[in-house]
């Protein structure tokens, strides 16, 4: 328990230096919300979009043992019942001899929005709070407000590209099987996850993701047997109660250097 203590640690303690807001162009980033296109659905594609300064990084959803996972709110919104956001595949990087996953350069977050009302224009305003890193690691809190325009139907091709820079899912990848393996520990519960699919190049990392987000997952150690990946991790509740894993709440996400592929859900063997 003592890795999972101090990470959590080092988040609680980034997070209690948020400053109160980002510039929008700082030294660091610049940050925009792109306004996108309505479906004929009547929902609403838009995406935020960051341009990193040479050097700077940011975090995946799921970021490693190091990062600050990012937060949406978007209580100050107008016209807006949900938020759904789509991750584009996160690459592994090698920060101070620590493997965290996110994104380099630039990202461009797409994100679905339904309206309350279908003909109405959605007034979108949140608050994102991200981790970014280079020599050290910032905190930083953005306030962003964007009128998203109905009636605009012509799609953004950055955030068309964003959207088609997804993982694979498992049929796309080919998986031909994928089972975990639950076992208690003192503290906590081990898992090993053995997924049958074609390699996805050198350097592969499997993550391993649980709906409750009260459950601390510890990076993996991913090795490969032929034609199997194989995934071993531990899993804690952050508060250190008893916790029971929903099996189809399970994600695993295989990053490699050629592609990455996206699992949802994993039976036992």
């Amino acid at each position: 328990m003592i890795r999972i203590v101090f990470n959590l640690f080092l988040s609680v303690a980034a997070l209690a230096a948020l400053p109160v807001a980002a510039q929008q162009n700082s030294d660091i980033l610049d940050a925009s919300i792109l306004t996108g296109w309505q479906r004929a659905d009547g929902k609403h594609v838009a995406a935020l979009h960051l341009k990193l300064n040479d050097g700077w990084k940011t975090y995946w959803r799921s970021p490693g043992d190091a990062g600050i996972p990012p937060q949406f709110t978007w209580s100050g919104s107008r016209n807006l019942s949900n938020v759904a956001v789509s991750w584009p595949a996160p690459k592994r990087i090698l920060q101070s001899g620590v493997h965290t996953i996110g994104y380099e350069n630039s990202l461009t977050l797409p994100l679905t929005l339904t309206p309350t009302q279908k003909s109405k224009p959605i007034s979108l305003d949140g608050e994102i709070i991200i981790g970014v890193c280079k020599d050290v690691c910032v905190p930083m809190t953005l306030k962003l407000s964007q009128d998203l325009p109905a009636g605009q139907t012509k799609p953004d091709p950055r955030i068309v590209a964003a959207l088609a820079d997804r993982p694979y899912s498992a049929a796309e990848a080919g998986v031909a099987r994928v089972a975990c393996h639950i076992s208690p520990l003192a503290d906590g519960l081990h898992l090993r996850a053995e997924v049958d699919l074609p390699a996805t190049g050198a350097g592969e990392l499997a993550v391993i993701e649980t709906a409750n987000p009260q459950v601390w997952v510890a990076q993996a150690k991913t090795s490969r047997q032929g034609g199997r990946l194989i995934a071993e991790t531990e899993l804690y509740h952050v508060e250190g109660r008893t916790f029971a894993i929903n099996r189809s709440g399970l994600r695993i996400t295989v990053l490699g250097k050629k592609h990455a592929v996206e699992i949802q859900g994993c039976p036992a063997g």
